[in-house]
This record gives structure tokens, C-alpha cells and sequence, in this order.
């Protein structure tokens, strides 16, 4: 039987289809490299996404890899049911979205310690799933809490690489910074925050040098204009 095929996303990089409960990612030829080449580069690209991915979501909540097609330049993984963080969260009650960010910040600091880049730190490549159920609290009464929780899935690992340079992992926090600052823009300061309590809870020595490299990455960023 057919699988059938649903297009999410089409860019300049790659190709994201469903199928089922699967997602396919494929890198689109370049006509302007020379054939053999484009391929050795599509090919070497597929398969160091897909490497990153697996050390990921032995750290954090990331798509499952399935299978690898390296002739082909393309992903199988797990489709995560949910909704983009970035059409999200602006939906979301302010205290939830705090704690949202606090939460990204841990993971963030959890792919940096194992010195994972992620290349594209936006809340365009999370995937947030809600998750209404009910909890056992050790404060109430009942011993059970209800209440809406969530779960949230870092995506696209397309342009992540292994380094332990600060640098690079300042420049992953900006980039999310500044999707904050242009998407979230109503509450990013306060956003952020959330995020630097979360990302300093984790290994607060190391965090404290990547955050103090984020300044420097800032004020450069000012010069240029």
C-alpha cells in the first residue's frame, strides 16, 4: 500500500515530508556544484545530521532517527505530534511561557556540555506537545495534580556540528535571543531570562563563561552596523 505524502516545509536545504507517523528529510541537489561533488556533500551532510541527532536525544527530547539513506540524502525520523514553539507561545498564559523557557534553557545547557551545537536555535526548531494529564503531587491532599504540561522537542538539526568552543555556543544563545526579540517580542527580556535561570542551573562555571562570551558576540554584533 501507498504511503501517502503530505509536504511540511520545502527550502533552500531540504525537503520535509510526512508519512504517517514518520518524517522525511531529503537535501535538495545543487545544479551549480558539479554532480559527483554535490552528492559527496549531500551524502556527508546527511550523515552528520543524523549523528548529532542520535547524541542529542540521548540528552534532551529529539525526533528518533529510523534510518538513514546516505545515497539518497535522506532522514527518516519519528514525526513528533505537536505545534511549533514559534506560533505557540505567544498563545500561551505568561507564567507557562517563562517556565517554558526555563526548560528550553536547561536543554540548551545540557547539548552544551556535551559540546552539541545546534546551528539554528530558534523557536522554530522546537516543538512544543501538550500534555494534560494528571500528575501525583506530593503537596496535595489527593497525592494527584491536574493540570496542562508539555513537552518540548528540539528539531532540525541540519546545521549542528560538535564543538566546545564558547564562542559558537554563545552564538547558538543568540541566535535564540534574537528569535525571541523578533517573534516573542512582548515579553522577551523578561523570556530570557527564564532562560539564562535555566541554562545556568545546569553547570552554572561553564554556563557563566558561555554567558560573558554572549556579551562579547553582542557588542560585536553592534559594531557592524
Amino acid at each position: 500500500m501507498k504511503l501517502k505524502t503530505k509536504i511540511l516545509a520545502q527550502g533552500a536545504e531540504a525537503i520535509i515530508e510526512q508519512q504517517d507517523n514518520f518524517i522525511l528529510k531529503k537535501r535538495i541537489p545543487k545544479s551549480y556544484r558539479l554532480s559527483e561533488i554535490d552528492s559527496k556533500i549531500r551524502t556527508r551532510r546527511t550523515r552528520a545530521e543524523a549523528k548529532i541527532l542520535e547524541k542529542a536525544r540521548k540528552i534532551i527530547p529529539a525526533p528518533k532517527v529510523q534510518e538513514i539513506f546516505e545515497q539518497e540524502a535522506k532522514i527518516k525520523m519519528d514525526f513528533i505530534k505537536g505545534k511549533k514553539l514559534s506560533q505557540e507561545l505567544n498563545n500561551i498564559e505568561l507564567n507557562k511561557q517563562k517556565q517554558i523557557l526555563k526548560q528550553i534553557g536547561e536543554s540548551v545547557s545540557k547539548l552544551h556540555q556535551a559540546n552539541i551545537i545546534h546551528g539554528d536555535l530558534t523557536t522554530s526548531n522546537m516543538i512544543w506537545v501538550e500534555d494534560k494529564v494528571i500528575r501525583h503531587d506530593p503537596n496535595s491532599k489527593e497525592g494527584l495534580i491536574k493540570g496542562n504540561f508539555g513537552s518540548l522537542y528540539f528539531i532540525d538539526f541540519g546545521l549542528g556540528f560538535q564543538n566546545g568552543k564558547y564562542e559558537n555556543k554563545a552564538v547558538d544563545i543568540h541566535l535564540l535571543k534574537q528569535a525571541l526579540e523578533a517573534k516573542h517580542f512582548q515579553n522577551w527580556q523578561e523570556l530570557f531570562k527564564e532562560f539564562e535561570k535555566g541554562y545556568l542551573s545546569i553547570e552554572p562555571t561553564e554556563a557563566k563563561k558561555v554567558l560573558e562570551r554572549l556579551k562579547i558576540v553582542e557588542r560585536r554584533g553592534k559594531y557592524k552596523h
